[in-house]
């Protein structure tokens, strides 16, 4: 059944009535077709015992859904006027909206603020696109325990997330969730059931977090990878050598690195895995002259 949230009369109606002017630069399109909000929540598998967080409710479509299913839902908002709409608007016992940059705020402390005491905790969101991968860097590498992260993103960041190696879309960005979490694309999202319409259509990702993939330690496995993608030309051997170097390693250490861990020196990042990572991560670690940690 169609909501009154989730249909560009009512969307229309309250800028209207609010006087509420779009703000482009916060990267405000808001959903208004039921089937994905439908389609969002469901992906969510919301229950009586979850504490959802939203980041970027816009006017409410999707908090209002959620409210239904989940026992608390948090919805931050970055735009002080925006949430003097919703507080007038989405009026539920269940909801509380939130004014603040969820890119600089303290989730943890401010879910504690609001009584949740280690609860189920959901990361559920249409994010703004201007911000999408650092907030979903943020989710991953929250200390909140998000037992599921279902965030709609612009379809270009979807398909990075997913993506198998070898491809062009295959990269840091890839590598990161893997490492993270089980990374699942939901539904294709068209940009014509917004208001007003984004330039681009959007997809909904669910992100199932995990244990790490693997045990190398983060900081050394992600400063590899980077290197590996800075200019995605080089081949592996190219593109690690100021890495090594900056690691206290010669060319023929990198070189031993790079056989030990069983990877040919003329192979392009992208073909690899984060296994593949892994393992010259590790070796060159082994390598490292001046303690890199």
């Amino acid at each position: 059944m169609t909501s009154k949230y989730s249909t560009p009369s009512y969307v229309r109606g309250i800028l209207r009535e609010k006087g509420y002017s779009i703000k482009k630069k916060l990267g405000q399109n808001f959903l208004v077709d039921q089937n994905y909000v439908d389609k969002i929540v469901s992906a969510a598998q919301l229950s009586p015992a979850d504490w959802v967080l939203e980041i970027g409710p816009g006017l409410g479509v999707l908090t209002a859904a959620m409210a239904e299913q989940a026992g608390k839902v948090v919805a931050l908002e970055i735009d002080r006027e925006l949430v003097d709409v919703l507080q007038e608007t989405i009026v539920l016992p269940n909801v509380t909206v939130v004014p603040g940059d969820a890119l600089a705020g303290n989730w943890q402390e401010i879910l504690r603020g609001l009584g949740w005491s280690g609860e189920p905790v959901k990361l559920v969101a249409n994010l703004p696109y201007y911000i999408t991968t650092p907030l979903i860097m943020k989710a991953l590498e929250s200390e909140l325990p998000f037992q599921a992260i279902v965030v709609m993103v612009q379809r270009e960041v979807a398909e990075r997330m997913v993506a198998p190696a070898g491809g062009k879309d295959y990269g840091v960005l890839t590598l990161a969730v893997e490492y993270y979490c089980q990374a699942e694309l939901v539904t294709n999202v068209p940009r014509t059931v917004f208001v007003p319409a984004p330039e681009v259509d959007s997809a909904v990702v669910k992100l199932t977090p995990k244990p790490p993939a693997v045990a190398v330690p983060h900081g050394k496995l992600f400063a590899a990878i980077r290197a590996a993608f800075q200019q995605r030309r080089k081949t592996i051997r190219n593109a690690l050598k100021p890495l090594a170097k900056e690691w206290g390693l010669s060319l023929a250490q990198l070189d031993e690195a790079l056989t030990e861990a069983g990877i040919k020196g003329e192979v392009r990042g992208e073909v690899l895995t984060l296994q593949d990572f892994a393992r010259i991560t590790e070796s060159l670690m082994q390598r490292c002259t001046h303690g890199v940690r």
